[in-house]
């Protein structure tokens, strides 16, 4: 399955245009999970706080808990963040090896992007949309249309944060 299926593209529909309309204000975006369940309806914000390994350690056991409290169908995370630019994607763990992240190397070399990641029990999408101005202002922003991508393998301090449900395996960092 690689196209993301329909039920989850209407709920992340409606955060991704309250994203954009915040950056067509000028304003920036606050990191953000959303933890969802079909059944009850319920869709709850929490947001992404800190810089650090350990912070971001933090956020993620603290959605996976809420994704458990919910019994959660998906958990949508929404932030800015960095992306480098086509021509140093190759030199990418040179970069990280001589400056420690992304934000540090110099600007030129990087683009600013919307992160979009949406796990769900058919398996985990990601896009990255470029932030472009919004005509001549210099405060306003806004981004295209995310093209959400399916991944087999994903890893990482936030994957795997839906709760198994009765009757499936356990979290596989690829299709639940």
């Amino acid at each position: 399955m690689s196209q993301l299926p329909e039920r989850y593209r209407v709920a992340i529909a409606p955060l991704i245009d309250k994203a954009r309309e915040f950056l067509d204000k000028g304003e920036e975006l606050a990191a953000m999970a959303f933890v969802g369940n079909f059944t009850t309806g319920a869709v709850v914000p929490t947001p992404l706080f800190g810089r650090g390994p350990a912070d971001k350690d933090v956020a993620a056991r603290s959605v996976k808990m809420l994704a458990e409290q919910l019994d959660a169908d998906f958990v949508f995370v929404l932030m800015e963040a960095y992306s480098l630019r086509a021509d140093k994607v190759a030199r990418y763990e040179e970069i990280l090896d001589e400056y420690g992240s992304l934000a540090d190397c110099p600007a030129s070399w990087r683009i600013d992007v919307v992160s979009l990641s949406l796990e769900t029990r058919h398996g985990v999408w990601v896009a990255q949309v470029p932030i472009r101005p919004k005509g001549i202002s210099k405060k306003k922003r806004t981004i295209g249309a995310p093209e959400f991508r399916h991944y087999t393998e994903v890893q990482g301090r936030f994957v795997d944060l839906l709760p198994v449900k009765e009757g499936e395996g356990g979290p596989s960092g690829t299709l639940h």
